[in-house]
């Protein structure tokens, strides 16, 4: 039977609040970038929590580090966009019955609802599944 913890991701860990704004700081960087760096941004946080903070993403696989001397530099493993993307997957993925006949009615769902909020992206959605059966 398909347990969704179990087949859990590295995107699709949940976070919380510090983790994220963690996260965030370390994508406008754009950089590797060290705890003692971040600490400015983190009023009120100790260096000890946000390095906790910073090793527990690295832990969950958001994160990746090099040793700088005697510290970590961090760089996010993916941008926000591919962490967006990723965690959509997942999400989708989770809620797609196993068998054929069950996924009709989520895709007649979806559609109209692609349909109900821009029309233009039933026209993208319509050219991806083209793209998609062209590449097959």
């Amino acid at each position: 039977m398909h347990d969704p913890l179990r087949d859990r991701t590295e995107s699709d860990v949940p976070l919380g609040p510090l983790e994220t704004r963690v996260l965030d700081e370390i994508w406008v960087r754009g950089e590797a970038t060290t705890v003692r760096a971040l600490l400015p941004r983190f009023p009120g946080v100790a260096y000890t929590t946000l390095m906790t903070t910073a090793d527990r993403l690295f832990r969950k696989g958001l994160l990746t580090r090099e040793k700088q001397g005697r510290a970590f530099a961090y760089t996010a493993r993916w941008s926000r966009d591919e962490l967006a993307a990723r965690r959509a997957g997942s999400a989708l993925a989770t809620l797609l019955p196993g068998e054929r006949d069950a996924l009709r009615p989520l895709i007649s769902m979806f559609v109209d609802a692609v349909s109900r909020r821009d029309a233009s992206l039933l026209d993208e959605l319509e050219a991806l599944v083209r793209l998609k059966k062209e590449g097959d």
